[in-house]
């Protein structure tokens, strides 16, 4: 099945944009939303997320330690090809 390929030109585009905002609009009147301060949630202390950050900032370093290794073994790997390479063009 083949698509049609239409230009947007900035009236489409805005076309697009008001129905967006309307669909937005109308499912937040159906939501009935609330205005967040008046939502009565429990405060998290931020301490409580701090060894999940700490946890995923370790995994990082060490990701970007496997990856040096991997480089580097990378690097040996080309040497070796464009030895055999310059080795069988002789």
């Amino acid at each position: 099945m083949a698509q049609i390929v239409r230009k947007i030109t900035p009236e489409i585009l805005k076309k697009i944009i008001v129905q967006e905002a309307r669909k937005l609009q109308m499912e937040a009147a159906q939501e009935d939303a609330e205005h967040p301060s008046e939502v009565d949630a429990p405060e998290t202390d931020a301490s409580e997320y701090a060894g999940s950050v700490e946890h995923k900032i370790d995994y990082m370093k060490a990701l970007d330690i496997h990856e040096s290794r991997l480089r580097a073994k990378l690097a040996k790997v080309q040497e070796a090809k464009r030895k055999i390479a310059k080795s069988a063009a002789h």
